[in-house]
């Protein structure tokens, strides 16, 4: 398939039902406690990047369960996602480093669409300093056609960028050299599903669930993916497990 020709956003009918995330935040209040049960991990950072035109105002929820489970979370502090440009860039390499000299060990990142991106090309710089990727409905091609937000970003990021920078567009789809998980939905609102699909390598994977694109920062079932792959040990990374009760819910890449 030619992806530059093919690429397409999501059907107007997802997009305009975006708004049942409310229903996936009233079942993150309810199922909070129990989300508590979840496995735990070993105290090391994750920093959670929020997506485009969002604030660390919308990662409160995920970062607060993940203080819940045993992590230091971190929100990005960085304001608004709104324009990706060398000064962004710049500032998000600042943080990595602010971050690991001040813990000493190496952290997680989780991405909420555009923050995916942030994540991937942050740790392909710094893999030293990153132990795990996971995104979450993230714009993962080089093709920006697969999101209905594209027109938006482009007024406001623009379509012409310096060579340096359209070489690291061209490259969006390799996925960085630690364990990356994908975590998408075939009914996204924004982002085409098929925009999310990470290429097969020893440590990446994608996981389909059902949810909204605005909803996936507080989908009870993408808690209990994150939490699954947080906890694992470092160094130990494997696959996430979809057999038992996770086989009604879970899904890699969808047959179409």
């Amino acid at each position: 398939m030619n992806a530059a020709t093919q690429a397409k956003p999501p059907s107007l009918f997802w997009t305009l039902t975006e708004g049942r995330a409310i229903f996936e935040l009233g079942s993150f209040g309810i199922l909070r406690k129990a989300m508590k049960t979840l496995p735990r991990g070993d105290g090391h950072s994750v920093l959670v990047l929020p997506g485009f035109m969002a604030t660390d105002g919308s990662t409160r929820p995920m970062r607060s369960l993940l203080d819940d489970l045993g992590y230091e979370s971190i929100g990005w502090g960085l304001g608004r996602n709104v324009r990706f440009n060398r000064q962004r860039e710049e500032e998000m390499h600042e943080l990595i480093e602010r971050i690991y000299k001040a813990r000493g060990r190496r952290m997680s990142i989780i991405g909420w669409s555009l923050g995916g991106v942030f994540a991937r090309e942050m740790a392909k710089q710094h893999p030293d300093k990153i132990r795990m990727v996971i995104s979450l409905g993230s714009p993962i091609s080089n093709d920006r056609n697969h999101s209905s937000a594209r027109h938006l970003f482009n007024a406001i990021n623009g379509t012409e960028i310096d060579a340096a920078m359209e070489s690291r567009y061209a490259k969006l789809h390799e996925a960085p050299p630690v364990p990356t998980t994908s975590i998408f939905t075939k009914t996204d609102g924004i982002v085409a599903w098929r925009g999310s699909v990470q290429e097969d390598a020893p440590q990446t994977e994608n996981i389909c669930l059902p949810a909204s694109h605005i909803g996936l920062g507080v989908n009870p079932l993408v808690m209990v993916a994150i939490a699954d792959r947080l906890a694992q040990k470092e160094g130990s990374w494997k696959p996430f497990d979809r057999s038992g009760w996770r086989s009604l819910f879970f899904e890699g890449v969808p047959a179409s």
